[in-house]
């Protein structure tokens, strides 16, 4: 499920008319800018040792002396919602079409046979328009949800390449395409404290990158990993990536190795994390 991504990269093309309008209707909200200073010193914090245990917690797929390849996106812990909802609609339209074709085969031996066939014409009409109320929704607006998390692998991808010193975020089309950012402009949620969610909970490790290393006119928000119980986890995970990508994989704990292919358990695991 690319949820998140998906808005926010529908954000970040919004017409410059859309979003000066949705400025005046929101006055309210204050946009606090991120001075050229601060941005130095997120950057210098995430070149500094953030602990002394660096350990990823995963999912990691590819771990060799050149690349670090692993998990990526936001609310993994939600997905396979979008997929229980989408199922349970089109098995409803199904259901219902099922028994509407049903009645109108018989409604035809009715017919046919010259009996009443007021009632059965009702039913046939009436679970008919069910399925119809159900499916023609679901075909105009709800299609393009089911396809961020149905038939997919439903994960993003993040690599980093010691070879290059670039990172590689590997998402759909739809949302943004295939990204490639410097190592030297990241700055992390896992460097300080300062930098994380209170407490370091409930949220993956945080990797920016601002407009001025992004090459383009908004910064990169990227989530790597599973969901922290608290900030050590987050910094273990953050260390571990700076130690692979400024020193090598010498030294650090090998992790598990998750395979690529898209097996359906690996979409609901998340949730369990």
């Amino acid at each position: 499920m690319y949820f998140v991504e998906w808005l926010a990269w529908l954000a970040a093309i919004d017409p410059k008319e859309k979003r000066e309008a949705f400025k005046k209707q929101n006055r309210t909200i204050k946009n606090r800018g991120v001075y050229e200073s601060e941005d130095e010193e997120y950057v210098a914090a995430a070149k500094k040792s953030a602990c002394k245990t660096p350990k990823s917690r995963g999912p990691v797929y590819v771990y060799n002396q050149h690349v670090l390849e692993m998990r990526s996106g936001m609310w993994e812990d939600k997905r396979g919602l979008i997929s229980i909802l989408s199922l349970t609609v089109i098995l409803s339209a199904a259901f219902n079409l099922w028994i509407a074709l049903g009645g109108i085969e018989k409604l035809n031996h009715l017919i046919s046979n010259g009996k009443p066939y007021g009632e059965q014409l009702f039913m046939s009409l009436f679970f008919l328009g069910i399925s119809l109320i159900l499916a023609v929704p679901y075909l105009m607006y709800g299609l393009r949800l089911t396809r961020l998390e149905m038939f997919t692998s439903r994960h993003l991808l993040i690599r980093f390449n010691r070879t290059t010193q670039q990172v590689y975020l590997h998402r759909p089309v739809y949302c943004g395409g295939i990204v490639t950012l410097p190592w030297n402009g990241v700055s992390s949620s896992g460097s300080d404290k300062k930098y994380a969610p209170p407490g370091g909970m409930g949220m993956p490790l945080e990797l920016t990158w601002s407009p001025v290393f992004t090459g383009t006119l908004r910064p990169e928000l990227i989530w790597v990993g599973k969901s922290a119980n608290n900030f050590a986890e987050l910094q273990a995970e953050w260390e571990f990536i700076r130690r692979f990508m400024d020193d090598g994989p010498e030294g650090l704990p090998r992790p598990h190795i998750t395979s690529h292919f898209p097996w359906p358990w690996q979409a609901f695991t998340p949730q369990f994390e």
